[in-house]
């Protein structure tokens, strides 16, 4: 095989590997490898090639970590609507205890503590955040 093949190839199994893992860097390098294998179609010698490909895979992690797809999420999963359903619900609370209730959601009680600033007065409230088997919710 060609050179440029050998690069492709080396691309065509980072892909395959990056749909395994989920991961868009090792797809940043896979584009490293292809520019690489570019570099060998246009005849530059090898070690040029190789740098070709350092450059763009290391470019193109590079700007992939500055955006938004490469950082962490900066909302904590236990208010993340993508992640818990739950928020966002509503429920009814019928009496507060010390700001503590026990509601009947989804067919099952849940414990229920106020939010940050709710008012602990009887009516519907907006689920806010889910801690283990207790919602935590704030006036609607």
């Amino acid at each position: 095989m060609s050179d440029w093949m050998n690069w492709m190839v080396g691309a065509g199994i980072l892909v395959v590997a990056e749909l395994f893992t989920g991961t868009f860097y090792l797809l940043m390098i896979a584009i490293g490898l292809a520019f690489g294998g570019i570099a060998a179609l246009l005849g530059w010698s090898g070690p040029i090639q190789t740098l070709v490909a350092a450059a763009v895979g290391l470019g193109a992690t590079g700007v992939l970590h500055r955006s938004r797809f490469g950082r962490p999420a900066k909302q904590s999963a236990t208010r993340d609507q993508n992640v818990n359903l739950d928020i966002g619900g509503r429920v009814t609370v019928h009496a507060w205890n010390n700001g503590r209730a026990r509601v009947m959601y989804r067919g099952a009680l849940w414990d229920v503590e106020l939010g940050g600033g709710a008012v602990p007065e009887a009516g519907d409230f907006r689920i806010v955040e889910v801690q283990g088997n207790r919602l935590i919710v704030a006036n609607s």
